[in-house]
């Protein structure tokens, strides 16, 4: 039960009389219903009052629960001057120390005063009500929102707001927690009119069945929901808290995960499967048979990773590697063949920018922008081959996917991590650390701290990876993809 529901489960229960007990010391709604009627009387011969027109009688199919017997069914007319001619005074009246009370200055369902201020302080134009310290105020403008209480104090309003007294010396504050109930709620949030600012009419709220308690009793209402109150709003923050816990939990447990993975403790390590010093060599070899038929560019030594550069410890069989000594990173053309968005089409070879990754490929919509076989053929660098890592340097940092396509090119903010050995297990390994916080933190450590967040590809080669040997890369990998899609069925 959420704490709007547990709420509205006591409301509904008080004006149903199943909050408090009855007691027969306090007489009946029907006796002090008829003092109201006297002080009526009184008041319209006295002139404070105007007469009414005789409302319905209250049918059985009107009353939507039983009530107790010491109360009775009324309209809300009967018992208060919501009907009556509301007070209005003019701008020229209004002084400058008047508080001026908008609809905007009450909070939403509790209807607390969030906002006081005096008429000085507001652009006031036109007519406003008058109302006074103890009248029910109600908001007939979007009722759904329960801006609802009594005033503490004099002031003026809009005439989106009604002021109303009750008679027979009822309580106030009852009538508020009537008017909030979800008996009231449903009933005028089902006859509102207006589309964009809904409204409640007059009619529907002087005709609205109200449960008359003894006056007592409706003192002794009021007391018990406000000593409620204090723990319902203990039982909302704890509620708060959880339902926070809950929403993060899916993804804080695939961060544990992918973390768990990228420290050697998701699985086991296995002495036949050899070491990353053994599978760091083999890479070595390749890349340098790749330089000498020309296909990659040798590179230039990298710094050393020093002990304090180790942000967690690895398995003995592991080792501390700089990305660009695993994948080659490629950036896209920056130079005069670059293609403006303008010369893009819908058609032809893929240009990819950030905004076509979503983490794991390219979407394939229509943002997608294309060039020509003859704008491919002029760019230097930047072309993709298919299944490129690609990974995104400017403004989403670390944003990423696999390239799905034969051929393809990459926008400048864009750089392409490519791998020939073992490629399909070492780049779905990589794909896992590009998601982990590892890759974050690093990314804080390289990002250069501008309004544009900015990684330079060679701040990106300089990256810390933990490589596990090969075995055990696809063994994680398989781990990963049990676990991770358990993750996503919690969201």
């Amino acid at each position: 039960m959420t704490p709007q529901e547990l709420k509205n489960s006591i409301l509904q229960l008080a004006i149903q009389g199943k909050l408090v007990e009855q007691r027969p010391e306090e007489g009946t709604a029907e006796e002090l219903f008829a003092r109201i009627q006297a002080e009526k009387q009184r008041l319209i011969k006295e002139g404070k009052i105007k007469k009414e027109k005789a409302l319905p009688e209250i049918t059985e199919d009107e009353k939507p629960f039983e009530i107790p017997e010491s109360w009775i069914w009324v309209r809300l007319s009967n018992v208060s001057t919501y009907n009556q001619r509301k007070e209005k005074i003019s701008a020229n009246d209004i002084t400058d120390d008047m508080w001026s009370l908008d609809l905007e200055d009450i909070e939403k369902e509790s209807g607390k005063i969030i906002n006081i201020c005096k008429a000085s302080e507001r652009k006031i134009t036109g007519d406003k009500v008058r109302f006074y310290k103890g009248q029910v105020l109600y908001s007939k403008l979007r009722p759904y929102l329960k801006k609802i209480l009594v005033a503490p104090k004099d002031g003026i309003c809009s005439s989106e707001m009604v002021p109303f007294n009750l008679f027979g010396s009822m309580d106030s504050q009852y009538a508020v927690y009537f008017l909030k109930s979800p008996y009231v709620d449903f009933i005028i949030n089902s006859v509102t009119y207006g589309v964009k600012m809904p409204r409640v009419g007059t009619d529907t709220m002087i005709e609205l069945p109200f449960p008359l308690p003894p006056l007592a009793e409706q003192k002794r209402i009021v007391a018990k929901i406000e000593e409620l109150l204090p723990y319902i709003d203990r039982y909302e923050q704890a509620w708060t808290k959880l339902e926070q816990f809950n929403r993060r939990f899916p993804e804080d447990m695939k961060k544990s995960l992918l973390q768990y993975a990228l420290q050697g403790k998701l699985v086991e390590q296995r002495p036949e499967e050899g070491t990353a010093e053994e599978l760091f060599a083999q890479i070595q070899e390749e890349k340098q048979r790749l330089i000498k038929a020309g296909k990659i560019k040798k590179e230039k030594p990298l710094p050393e990773i020093t002990d304090d550069e180790k942000p967690f410890d690895i398995p003995e069989s592991w080792k501390w590697v700089r990305l660009s000594q695993i994948w080659t990173v490629l950036n896209g053309d920056r130079g005069k063949n670059y293609p403006s968005k303008a010369k893009l089409s819908k058609s032809g070879i893929p240009f990819i920018s950030a905004g076509n990754l979503d983490g794991k490929t390219v979407i394939q919509d229509e943002n997608l922008l294309c060039m020509t076989e003859e704008q491919y053929s002029k760019l230097g660098n930047g072309k993709l081959q298919k299944d490129d890592v690609v990974v995104c340097i400017r403004g989403s940092l670390g944003k990423h996917g696999i390239y799905p396509f034969e051929k393809g090119a990459i926008a400048s903010s864009l750089v392409i991590l490519r791998n020939s050995f073992a490629k399909e297990v070492i780049d779905k390994f990589l794909m896992y650390y590009l998601d982990s916080p590892l890759l974050f933190s690093e990314i804080k450590r390289y990002d250069n701290g501008t309004a544009q967040p900015n990684l330079a590809a060679k701040r990106l080669e300089q990256f810390l990876v933990p490589l596990p040997p090969l075995a055990e890369q696809k063994r994680i990998v398989e781990k990963l993809e049990q676990s991770l899609p358990l993750c996503e069925k919690l969201k």
